[in-house]
């Protein structure tokens, strides 16, 4: 094929031209509705999320350890547990700790720079890598199929029409920024996804540079030292994020070998540069941790524990780097993976796919503590156990367009496919107030079931003040299987009895619910 033909062709493909930044390779994709759209309300707030994304599904009864749990923790994992001495202590939260690696993410939480949601998942899990993460980045249903993205929907709605027009002089820049092998189906918009995909550190500096890397000096070789020549002169954005990394600089001091931190050194050099980009997304891979997750002389180390110190040792100095370029109040962070992992660890030293999973959201604008309560372990666990559900990972995504980009109620929910989900009070002067939803949790208590174990029926008590109050159960998988109350109850004691049968003999989960808290509780069927 000729040369011309050659470069007709791949543009006639979708326009997706690698440029090489000292090994970080770009991607650029044609406008997306949902990012334009995020882009005008980052315009208007001048607001940033990054977005990390823990690849493989995240063990986090070993990230946030909940201490109280300890004796039956050491029952259902005793070749993958920490030293309950070994484990972090949190200002203010004596029975929840971090992983001994995580260091630096417990200087920022004490220092009131970071907010952990509790028990993080959605309805039905599904435990495909593949599966779970679309459901993840779309926001929907376990039994539905998105072919959009949650940034992308808001995004068709602000900015009908596009990508005609752009970029202007209001947003000249990429509409987000995803550091990783491609672009995500979060950043899907209806006709396209036009976020810009960094593929590799190094291609990031070629760019700034005006460099190609390097190339065999073979006819195949100089070719491709053609095309990315052609592909940097004619990169839609490429002149704003070269204008933007020559004005950016970074002030800490990143680990080297860290790869994580290698993408965040880049997010912060871009936003202190003046990158008008709303969102950005970097990725660290290897959480699935099926064996070998522990070292087996010493469980704060091996595979594990180096993810979770690259991690919190990434997002320590990026919020210094932050702090120091004085950027640092127009930033949040958030990180998710796919799914977390099971109660009971396997015969590798590993850990196996799991359900819910706590999160961390980082930033001088967060409301520091833990939302929610340590997830309830058995003193008997099975191979099939899951860490109960207690909030949906779209109430977060909910509370982040709401309170962080400040969209109204009816652009949350388009980007929420048409579903209402209640705000967390993730961040300071919120729609969710910290100080109502503390007073919440201490106004509503459940009891152990009783007599539990139990055979045909169990009884549960609860207590409340009075409003909307649901009660489920759940089976080790983390599905829904009966309503056990629903509707309106006054104040005072209440009492449930539950039927069980028709029931396997094992564990099962009691969830009591009134408006954004939830309170769970082990049972076990005979």
């Amino acid at each position: 094929m000729k040369r011309r033909n050659f470069l007709r062709n791949t543009a006639a493909a979708g326009a997706v031209l690698p440029l090489s930044i000292a090994d970080l390779k770009f991607r650029a994709y044609g406008p997306n509705a949902v990012l334009a759209s995020l882009a005008r309300a980052a315009a208007q707030t001048d607001r940033v999320l990054v977005l990390i994304q823990l690849n493989g599904g995240n063990d986090g009864l070993n990230t946030l350890i909940p201490l109280d749990q300890y004796s039956n923790l050491s029952k259902a994992r005793q070749n993958v547990l920490i030293p309950d001495n070994k484990v972090l202590g949190l200002n203010g939260k004596p029975a929840t700790g971090l992983h001994p690696a995580m260091t630096g993410l417990q200087g920022l939480y004490n220092n009131g720079l970071v907010s952990a949601v509790q028990n993080v998942g959605y309805p039905s899990p599904n435990f495909s890598h593949f599966r779970s993460m679309d459901i993840w980045m779309s926001a929907s249903d376990s039994s539905e199929t998105y072919t959009t993205g949650w940034v992308g929907r808001y995004l068709d709605n602000v900015f009908p029409g596009y990508p005609t027009g752009y970029p202007t002089s209001a947003m000249p820049d990429p509409l987000a920024i995803q550091i990783g092998s491609g672009v995500s189906l979060a950043f899907m918009g209806e006709n396209m996804n036009l976020a810009m995909a960094i593929t590799d550190p190094s291609s990031f500096y070629n760019l700034v540079t005006g460099s190609t890397g390097t190339a065999p000096n073979t006819p195949a070789g100089r070719e491709l030292t053609y095309v990315r020549t052609i592909a940097q002169q004619t990169q839609q954005y490429g002149t704003a994020i070269k204008n933007a990394a020559d004005k950016g600089k970074n002030l800490a001091t990143y680990p080297s070998g860290n790869r994580l931190a290698d993408q965040l050194k880049i997010v912060a050099r871009l936003i202190h540069g003046g990158l008008k980009t709303p969102v950005y997304m970097v990725t660290q891979g290897g959480y699935d941790t099926h064996s070998q997750q522990v070292d087996s002389a010493d469980t704060t180390k091996g595979a594990h524990a180096t993810l979770l110190q690259q991690l919190s040792d990434a997002i320590k100095v990026f919020q210094d780097d932050l702090t120091r370029l004085e950027v640092q109040d127009r930033v949040a962070g958030m990180t998710f993976s796919e799914f977390g992992r099971r109660v009971m660890s396997n015969f590798s030293t590993g850990t196996d796919h799991g359900a819910a999973a706590p999160l961390f959201v980082f930033g001088t604008k967060v409301n520091p503590g833990i939302i929610g309560n340590n997830p309830v372990i058995a003193s008997t666990v099975t191979v099939s156990d899951n860490v109960p559900m207690d909030f949906d990972f779209r109430q977060v995504y909910a509370t982040v367009l709401k309170d962080w980009f400040e969209m109204n109620d009816a652009e949350v929910r388009d980007a929420m496919g048409g579903k209402t989900f209640q705000t967390l009070p993730i961040f300071k002067g919120g729609s969710t107030r910290i100080e109502d939803f503390t007073d919440l949790f201490a106004r509503l208590s459940m009891a152990d079931p009783y007599p539990n174990p139990a055979r045909e029926q169990t009884t549960v008590s609860f207590f409340t003040d009075g409003g909307q109050v649901s009660m489920y159960l759940y089976d080790a998988m983390g599905v829904r299987i009966r309503t056990l109350a629903s509707g309106k109850h006054r104040g005072g004691n209440h009492e449930v009895q539950v039927d069980l049968s028709g029931l396997r003999p094992g564990n099962y989960f009691v969830q009591l619910e009134q408006g954004t808290q939830r309170i769970t509780r082990m049972l076990f069927v005979q």
